[in-house]
């Protein structure tokens, strides 16, 4: 039997490998080799179709996302019209094919776990 080594990587999203800003909101990036984690906060009035879809040039977001909710709220609407609320302390799983706003007037900050390796860039 082979037994594979792992090598422990620790960073800090206090000080992200990379910081990318888009209308209204900030995502923070850090790698740990295969892996990219991002605390992202979106400020009030930020909607996907709004501020990244003219980036991205997709009808909906197509990328799926693991999150947790640190704080604000934010409405998913998917393709398929079912519609929901995360708020802080939810844990979610948002499949692609998505809008998203952010509701009231407190930024939306979570920590992504999945889908923020070339969020909101160019194809």
């Amino acid at each position: 039997m082979v037994q594979v080594l792992v090598k422990p990587v620790k960073k800090s999203l206090d000080t992200p490998d990379e910081v990318r800003t888009l209308s209204l909101g900030r995502i923070e990036v850090v790698d740990l080799d295969d892996v990219s984690i991002a605390r992202v906060t979106l400020e009030p009035g930020w909607k996907w179709s709004k501020d990244v879809k003219p980036v991205v040039q997709t009808e909906s977001c197509q990328v799926p996302h693991i999150q947790y909710v640190l704080s604000g709220r934010l409405r998913i609407r998917m393709d398929g019209g079912a519609e929901f609320e995360l708020k802080p302390g939810d844990a979610v799983v948002v499949p692609p094919g998505h809008d998203a706003e952010v509701v009231g007037d407190e930024p939306f900050v979570a920590i992504d776990f999945t889908g923020m390796k070339g969020y909101g860039k160019k194809p």
